[in-house]
């Protein structure tokens, strides 16, 4: 079970380790944790997400799903901070805010943005924070 203790870990391929550092940490407000040759670590709104120099590995057409990951806020004003942020750094929306489920119990809006590398990343929040997990 997660606590607090443990961070979720992801590793993704980056085209270009300063490109990414770009979009993580100056676009979306990310902490570099660590940057070597050949990867940088980002702490990811409090889980790790490592971006490995893969040029070769980066999808040319990216789709959402099934291939995406994110942040699910359970404040409504952290998702409407991570969205004014992305606007305001010219960040590339992959899909623009919409509500997706709407009318069902597990409503919830969202964002897609798509990283240098053509990694996509959604941003959520529930009305309901029970339909979280």
């Amino acid at each position: 079970m997660r606590n607090a203790m443990n961070v979720f870990h992801l590793a993704i391929p980056s085209r270009d380790l300063q490109e990414s550092k770009k979009f993580y940490v100056d676009g979306l407000g990310c902490r570099l944790a660590r940057r070597y040759d050949d990867r940088i670590t980002i702490d990811f709104f409090g889980d790790q997400v490592v971006c490995h120099l893969a040029p070769g590995d980066v999808d040319s057409e990216p789709c959402m799903y099934p291939r995406h990951f994110g942040v699910t806020f359970k404040l409504r004003g952290d998702f409407d901070l991570a969205l004014q942020r992305a606007i305001d750094s010219g960040l590339e929306f992959f899909r623009q805010p919409f509500d997706r489920f709407a009318g069902r119990p597990e409503k919830h809006c969202t964002f897609f943005l798509c990283d240098p590398s053509n990694n996509l990343v959604e941003f959520k929040h529930y009305d309901d924070p029970q339909f979280m997990y």
